[in-house]
């Protein structure tokens, strides 16, 4: 168990330490010359009672004690920066930092115009965007704001539902230009499809139909959004994309526009006790106006 009595900077130094798998790299991270964070990590292990790490060829192991910390560590840090964040303005106030979790593909191609409007009219609030397909926990305060693409499962969260965004299959005009276009569903078998590797979580949360794919479906694997995303602009083959994101490049062609056709809904999410913070309220209402807009051309006949 974690002891109040310690210093969070022994633990920050811990936390380092682990990710980095030394104290170079952890004492780069942290910006801290390497015998102070050496000193740290010694402090520790004496207020503990414990060895933390054990040297390896690999570098320094956390040991099975260490291991056991960690979870609790990760929560203390979190805690940490909601507090930072929270002290870095007044309830009321128009500054200060806002923590904003979105999917990968979201959080590259549609918020951030939406943020430019926003940083535009609120200068003194700073965005920290995070950029991940993980759900981040609003209740642990890993993310002041998320915009999810499932509905959000957790109590003592406000949520609304901003809409579903279309979600089609196209090709780039150079893969055409090689392989043509299928003409019945059945005829995607003889083409290359760009899908997920390991994680099936996208293709589980939108359901696909009559198109019935597994990992073996996929000529190119990946499980990030944004590679898949590249590779379908690079002309790698066919893959899944939002029809508001496609209509901004010319060159992705519509496949069996007729046929195929899926969907995924759009949430917004915070912290129930975050309703009363202005500057969290204003971007919270503010996303909620430009995905909305969003989904509305998304769902707009081509």
């Amino acid at each position: 168990m974690i002891s109040g009595g310690i210093d969070w900077q022994l633990y920050r130094a811990f936390l380092a330490v682990a990710r980095g798998g030394s104290l170079s790299e952890a004492a780069r991270t942290l910006g801290l010359a390497q015998p102070t964070l050496g000193r740290q990590i010694a402090a520790l292990e004496r207020a503990l009672g414990l060895a933390l790490f054990t040297r390896s060829p690999r570098g320094l192991v956390p040991t099975e004690a260490a291991t056991a910390l960690l979870l609790q560590a990760e929560a203390m840090e979190t805690a940490s920066q909601a507090l930072e964040r929270a002290a870095s303005g007044a309830a009321d106030a128009t500054s200060g930092t806002i923590r904003l979790a979105a999917s990968e593909i979201v959080g590259a191609e549609v918020l951030p115009p939406i943020l430019a409007e926003f940083q535009n009219q609120h200068r003194g609030i700073v965005i920290e965007l995070v950029p991940s397909n993980r759900q981040e926990d609003l209740l642990r305060r890993d993310a002041d704001i998320a915009v999810r693409m499932v509905r959000p499962a957790q109590e003592a969260l406000v949520a609304k539902r901003i809409g579903a965004v279309p979600i089609r299959l196209y090709a780039h005009r150079r893969y055409v230009e090689r392989r043509g276009l299928p003409k019945r569903v059945e005829d995607m078998a003889r083409h290359a499809l760009i899908g997920f590797d390991r994680d099936d979580t996208s293709v589980r949360g939108i359901g696909l139909g009559r198109l019935k794919v597994t990992r073996e479906s996929f000529a190119f694997r990946c499980d990030n959004d944004l590679v898949q995303m590249a590779a379908l602009r690079a002309g790698v083959g066919i893959g899944g994309c939002q029809t508001g994101i496609a209509r901004r490049d010319p060159d992705l062609v519509p496949v069996l526009h007729d046929k195929v056709r899926f969907e995924l809904e759009v949430w917004l999410a915070m912290h129930e006790d975050l309703r009363l913070d202005r500057r969290v309220r204003l971007l919270y209402d503010h996303l909620a106006e430009g995905l909305a807009r969003y989904v509305g051309e998304c769902a707009a006949p081509s």
